[in-house]
C-alpha cells in the first residue's frame, strides 16, 4: 500500500492600492502602468539623500478596511520598519515595510463553509521595475512603480488544494473590489500571488515537510495549475525515496510546470529595525468604529440577503454578487 502524502499550502498575496499618490510622497500613483518610464517620480521615492517619507493616510485606512472586511483584529499600536536588502530596483537600499506590528492580524475568510486563516495584513512600498531590452547587454530601471502602496496578506497554512487556493484568491479580489481599495487585476500586476507548499505523510506532523515557494503567479488559473503540478512533483520524489529541496520556483506557462529559480537553504536576514523617520501610530476605538461605518455591504452578506429577500438560488445570487 502506498504512503499517502497530503499538501499543506499557505499564500502570500501582494496587492497595489489605488490611492491618488504614492505611499510616502506626493508623486502620482500610476500603478506602474505609465507609458513613459520615470515620469511619476520625485526625490523621496527615488531615495535621494536627505529626503523624508510622509505616510499616506488613505493607504493606511485602506489596509485597515481590508482587515475589517476579512475579520482581522486591528492593532491599536503599529509602526513601520526598514527591511534591508540590495536590489537594483530598490532605490534606497531598503524597503519601508512592517515587521512585528502589522496593521491587521488574525483574520479569516470563508470558502465554501471552510475558514482559511489570515495571519496578518501589512503595508509597505512597492519596488521599481527592471527592463531587459531584447538583444542588449544592459538593464534599465523604471522607478514609476517605486513607492506605490503595497498591501501584503499572509495566510495560515490552511489551504489543501489548487482549487481551494484559486477560490481563496478570487474571493480576496472580489472583497477588495467591493471595498474600492484596489483593482487587484492580476494580468496588470496589481495583484501578485506566491505559494508556499509542502507535503507530509498521513498521520505525521502537518508541518514536517520541506517547504517550496512558487513566486509571482499572475493568474488564478496558474495558481491552481502550479499547486497541482507541485503536489504531483513532490509526491513522485517522496515515493521514490528522494528528498524535496527547499527552494524558490517559478511557473513556466509554456511548459505547464514549475521550474527551479534558486535554492533557499535558510531565511534571508533582512535586519529589520523600526523606521526612524516615521513615528509609531496609535488608534483608538472611535477611529476603528468610524472605519467600520465606511464598510459597504460585502459579497457574503449580499449573497445571503439576495437569497433571503428574493428567494434566489445560491447559484443565481453568486452571479449577481460577482
Amino acid at each position: 500500500m502506498k504512503t499517502k502524502y497530503l499538501p499543506v499550502i499557505g499564500m502570500e498575496i501582494h496587492v497595489e492600492l489605488k490611492t491618488k499618490s504614492k505611499m510616502f510622497c506626493s508623486s502620482k500613483n500610476g500603478m506602474g502602468l505609465e507609458k513613459e518610464p520615470n515620469v511619476n517620480i520625485c526625490p523621496v521615492c527615488t531615495g535621494q539623500p536627505g529626503t523624508l517619507p510622509v505616510p499616506n493616510q488613505k493607504a493606511i485606512e485602506f489596509v485597515q478596511m481590508a482587515g475589517l472586511a476579512l475579520n482581522c483584529t486591528l492593532r491599536k499600536e503599529s509602526k513601520f520598519d526598514r527591511k534591508n536588502y540590495f536590489y537594483p530596483d530598490l532605490p534606497k537600499g531598503y524597503q519601508i515595510s512592517q515587521y512585528d506590528q502589522p496593521f491587521c492580524e488574525k483574520g479569516w475568510v470563508n470558502i465554501d463553509g471552510k475558514k482559511i486563516g489570515i495571519t496578518r495584513i501589512h503595508l509597505e512600498e512597492d519596488t521599481g521595475k527592471l527592463i531587459h531590452p531584447k538583444g542588449a547587454n544592459y538593464t534599465l530601471v523604471d522607478f514609476n512603480r517605486a513607492g506605490v502602496p503595497l498591501m501584503e496578506l499572509v495566510t495560515e497554512p490552511d489551504i489543501e488544494s489548487g482549487s481551494e487556493a484559486r477560490l481563496f484568491c478570487q474571493k480576496i479580489q472580489q472583497i477588495f473590489r467591493y471595498l474600492e481599495i484596489a483593482d487587484a487585476d492580476m494580468e496588470k500586476g496589481h495583484m501578485r500571488c506566491e505559494v508556499n507548499i509542502s507535503l507530509y505523510k498521513e498521520g505525521e506532523n502537518k508541518l514536517s515537510g520541506t517547504k517550496v515557494e512558487i513566486k509571482n503567479i499572475n493568474s488564478f488559473k496558474f495558481v491552481e495549475k502550479s499547486i497541482d503540478y507541485e503536489i504531483k512533483r513532490q509526491t513522485e520524489i517522496l515515493e521514490k525515496g528522494g528528498k524535496v529541496i527547499q527552494e524558490t520556483r517559478g511557473w513556466d506557462e509554456s511548459k505547464g510546470e514549475t521550474v527551479s529559480q534558486r535554492k533557499k537553504e535558510s531565511a534571508h536576514d533582512y535586519r529589520y529595525f523600526p523606521e526612524p523617520d516615521i513615528p509609531p501610530f496609535k488608534f483608538d476605538d472611535i477611529y476603528i468604529e468610524n472605519l467600520k461605518a465606511k464598510l459597504p455591504e460585502l459579497p457574503d452578506a449580499k449573497k445571503e440577503r439576495l437569497i433571503k429577500e428574493y428567494n434566489l438560488s445560491k447559484e443565481n445570487a453568486e452571479v449577481i454578487v460577482g
